[in-house]
């Protein structure tokens, strides 16, 4: 007669889990950088400004359009940076990056940033691609 070894479910969950890599149980993965600014004059430099939009998956020129308008200024896109007119303090600049993320990029439903902006007729819509929640959103 063969020896068999049972393993009763527990014991058995707990090995599989040991083996898993520990990146599996990190909740974060969307992380945003912060926004490195600089003042130079009567202007506002936002170094990494294409790489914040690069990871939020928006259009640069749209993301940009959203931030002069919340801090009431002018401003253009030149290469990796948004150089605004005015004086802006960093923590001013990420509180509106962070505005936006929640208004154009997180799910309302799960939120995870797996997001689009989608047109339907006239109305735009945030649909997310992970769970299928569609949220109307204003264009700026």
């Amino acid at each position: 007669m063969e020896n068999k070894i049972y393993y009763d479910y527990d014991t058995l969950l707990k090995r599989a889990f040991s083996q898993l890599p520990e990146e599996v149980f990190k909740d974060i993965r969307f992380e945003v950088p912060l926004a490195d600014s600089i003042v130079e004059g009567n202007r506002t430099v936002i170094k990494n400004f294409r790489d914040i939009a690069k990871v939020i998956n928006r259009d640069i020129q749209f993301f940009a359009k959203y931030i002069m308008r919340e801090l009431g200024t002018a401003g253009n896109v030149e290469g990796q940076r948004l150089i605004l007119q005015g004086k802006f303090n960093n923590y001013l600049i990420n509180s509106k990056i962070k505005d936006f993320i929640e208004e154009y990029v997180l799910c309302e439903e799960c939120g995870k940033p797996d997001t689009k902006i989608i047109k339907e007729g006239r109305l735009h819509f945030l649909k997310c691609m992970a769970c299928g929640a569609i949220k109307p959103i204003k264009l700026i």
